[in-house]
């Protein structure tokens, strides 16, 4: 698993990316693709995904505490 602890990953294309078990605390995920991203058992806690695409990820039993989530995303865990 990655650990991108206070990664700046503002406007990457990670589309489909495998970041299962991803540590990405207080990470810079503003205006990011995550479009069918795998986020399983990640950890975005504190993390800024405002604007991001989340279309399609998978951020079932992410932990998303204090994250910043695009405006009317509701996770799927």
């Amino acid at each position: 698993a990655a650990s991108l602890l206070n990664a700046n990953l503002s406007g990457a294309d990670l589309t489909a990316a495998n970041l299962s078990h991803a540590v990405l605390i207080q990470a810079n995920l503003t205006a990011a693709n995550l479009s069918e991203a795998n986020l399983w058992f990640a950890s975005l806690v504190n993390a800024n995904l405002s604007g991001a695409n989340l279309s399609g990820a998978n951020l079932t039993f992410a932990s998303l505490a204090g994250a910043k989530l695009p405006d009317g995303y509701q996770p799927n865990n």
